[in-house]
């Protein structure tokens, strides 16, 4: 059992905090942000384990995103006289621009990933092609979802589809249920959006 908890217990730990995330983050409610914080600090020292440095990366960045989408959603200079922040559509001109960044985060991640472990020593970076994408969109979708852009949803489904296929192949397998959850959270997320911008609100 002790074995069980030290191989598994931050895994299952972060698992069970992420799902939290996305149920607040399904309802478009602002505790997503805090339990977004708690998530990424433990996957960040199990991906470090299993030499995902890209992933790794990530977890600082969202973090970061995640403190600033929490003051976002609660900023008096972001609300509307509803009191809140409103979800929206993402233009073409903004999403060619997040294309082309992200593609230029993609292309700097994968040469970091292919070249600096050799420079440092540290062992090389499993899958660094889909690692670097999965970063990549990861960073473009999080900071749609703390803009509120409704297509932030699509981004996902991709991101988690590829990610489920990751950690499995690692032997990551709570990560992988997670990120099935994710991608059907996914789905009802992009649904329950539409709804509420449709003003169907319950």
């Amino acid at each position: 059992m002790t074995d069980l908890i030290h191989q598994y217990g931050l895994e299952v730990t972060g698992t069970v905090a992420s799902l939290v995330y996305l149920f607040y983050s399904i309802r478009e409610k602002v505790w997503l942000w805090p339990w977004g914080i708690i998530a990424s600090a433990i996957s960040l020292l199990v991906f470090y384990q299993c030499a995902l440095y890209a992933d790794m990366g990530l977890q600082v960045y969202y973090l970061a995103i995640s403190a600033y989408g929490w003051w976002y959603w609660m900023s008096g200079k972001a609300q509307e006289e509803t009191g809140h922040v409103p979800i929206k559509e993402i233009s073409r001109r903004l999403f060619i621009k997040l294309v082309i960044v992200g593609l230029v985060i993609y292309l700097g991640l994968l040469g970091a990933l292919l070249y600096i472990p050799a420079m440092v020593n540290i062992a090389s970076s499993d899958m660094p092609y889909l690692d670097a994408f999965t970063t990549a969109a990861s960073i473009t979708a999080t900071w749609m979802l703390a803009r509120k852009y409704l297509q932030h949803w699509i981004f996902w489904i991709v991101i988690d589809l590829v990610s489920m296929g990751m950690y499995l192949y690692k032997g990551l397998y709570f990560y992988s249920i997670l990120f099935l959850i994710y991608t059907v959270g996914a789905i009802v997320g992009y649904r329950e959006w539409r709804r509420i911008m449709s003003g169907d609100e319950e």
